[in-house]
């Protein structure tokens, strides 16, 4: 964008020498951002999928013996729990089958 204005600029209202001395300057504060934008973009990789909600913990909403459901970050899982929990029970995901969570009390 401020490429754009840049050259707008050096057309219509800049004499002769300052237009080109703007038109690249401005060019290259645009590669330098570009730069910094793709270098923060590329800093760390998205966890996505459901392997991402092994370790993390929820809460029981019912009783699980040993099928019922969990709240995992706002998310209500289908769980398989091999120890009963009540209601209410913070628990840890420890594996991921098809949509149902395997869970232990924490």
């Amino acid at each position: 964008m401020l490429f754009l204005i840049a050259l707008l600029l050096a057309i219509f209202v800049l004499p002769s020498p300052w237009g080109v001395i703007t038109v690249v300057v401005a060019l290259i504060i645009d590669l330098v951002e570009v730069g910094v934008g793709l270098w923060y973009s590329k800093r760390r990789k998205a966890k996505v999928g459901t392997s991402a909600l092994v370790g993390l913990t929820g809460v029981s909403l019912g009783t699980l013996g040993p099928e019922g459901q969990v709240r995992v970050n706002g998310e209500i899982w289908r769980a398989h729990c091999e120890s009963s929990c009540e209601a209410g029970t913070e628990v840890v995901v420890r594996a991921v089958d098809g949509l149902t969570l395997e869970v232990e009390p924490a």
